[in-house]
């Protein structure tokens, strides 16, 4: 098993930034991708982007150049550094981890973006 707990949401002024951090712990291999997803109120969760052990990212276009995915393999931890913040970038955002075909799923932490 695998836990995450994840912190760093908040409240925001659309143009402000928010940094995510999300720490694994328990039966943890070398090979492993994390990433962050997030579900605005009435719509389906969704990628906002993932990186992998080896350190290749990927990005939802809506966030491209404004947020950045990171990983600390010795604290087996992940960042979403989150700029120029939108309105629409509203919502809960959930920490995955995959391993070995297996997803894990932090409880969530809310990023709200208004004036």
């Amino acid at each position: 098993q695998v836990q995450l707990v994840e912190s760093g949401g908040g409240l925001v002024q659309p143009g402000g930034s928010l940094r995510l951090s999300c720490a694994a712990s328990g039966s943890i291999f070398s090979i492993y991708a994390m990433g962050w997803y997030r579900q605005a109120p009435g719509k389906q969760r969704e990628l906002v982007a993932t990186v992998t052990s080896g350190g290749s990212t990927n990005y939802a276009d809506s966030v491209k150049g404004r947020f950045t995915i990171s990983r600390d393999n010795t604290k087996n931890t992940v960042y979403l550094q989150m700029n120029s913040l939108k309105p629409e970038d509203t919502a809960v955002y959930y920490c995955n981890f995959k391993q070995l075909g297996t997803n894990y799923w932090g409880q969530g932490t809310q990023v709200t973006v208004s004036s």
